[in-house]
């Protein structure tokens, strides 16, 4: 499979300019409808998703027709080369809705052990991150550059992310609060993009619970490639979904999974 790696990347690649040139027309303009699909809360969904997921369907559709894929807003589609695709068109849609530059493009690809490549790109920024095979890189206005995770550091020395301080569940926002209390600084709001910034060396640890599969994969192949690690808040597998801690290195990361553990 580590031959299909090149392949790969450059499918992603195409995909990603795919996504872009469906996105950007309705990005920031006053006549964005957006649809809430939760019906409990607001979870909303926009002609930009839906464009975004259709276009990079369409190149999977020549380049990779064998393969499988599943999608936020299209579901799951059968494949017969054992691999799967998984899409998110916009993750962060609030964000896209808000008009804020943190959403992202969420494209990996993987079997059922998880991705073995992951890309994030930020479509109006022109910034693009992925990883796989041990290795990552970004590309953006400043051009082309490998990505390293930070050096180990103590938990009091640690930038943490998340996307949403309430994280989830009372216990949940209880044990992230835990571990908020110990770091130096937190910031909120940043979607995928926290987790490009994991892979960019600029954040130690981002903490989220109840993610799906296509919210965690691509940082999974992303920030792995980079060097950090990604698991649930037992140290398990994540790729499927649910509690998550992305960590820059495994000693920061056994550091917050020891204060999630005690307050859970």
């Amino acid at each position: 499979m580590k031959s299909l790696i090149p392949e790969l990347i450059d499918v992603a690649h195409a995909m990603a300019e795919a996504a872009r040139a469906a996105i950007l027309p309705h990005f920031r303009t006053r006549d964005l409808d957006d649809e809430n699909k939760a019906s409990d809360g607001y979870d909303p969904v926009t002609i930009a998703d839906r464009a975004a997921e259709q276009a990079m369907r369409a190149v999977l559709a020549k380049r990779r027709p064998d393969d499988a894929i599943l999608g936020e807003e299209y579901g799951a589609q059968s494949g017969t080369s054992g691999l799967t695709w998984v899409l998110d068109p916009i993750d962060g849609t609030r964000g896209f809705v808000a008009g804020t530059p943190t959403w992202g493009v969420l494209i990996a690809v993987g079997g059922e052990d998880g991705p073995i490549m992951g890309m994030i790109d930020q479509p109006y920024i022109g910034e693009r991150f992925w990883g796989a095979d041990g290795a990552a890189w970004m590309r953006g206005p400043s051009g082309e550059r490998g990505l390293v995770t930070r050096q180990p550091r103590d938990l009091d020395a640690a930038v943490l992310f998340t996307t949403f301080p309430e994280v989830g569940t009372a216990s949940e926002r209880n044990a992230f609060g835990a571990v908020a209390q110990r770091v130096k600084l937190v910031r909120y709001g940043m979607d995928c993009y926290a987790y490009a910034l994991v892979a960019a060396g600029q954040v130690d640890l981002v903490i989220e619970a109840g993610l799906n599969s296509y919210d965690i994969q691509a940082p999974i192949g992303l920030i792995e490639g980079a060097g950090g690690i990604v698991t649930d808040w037992s140290g398990g597998p994540v790729h499927e979904g649910g509690r998550v801690v992305a960590a820059s290195h495994r000693d920061v990361h056994r550091a917050a999974l020891d204060i999630l553990a005690d307050h859970l």
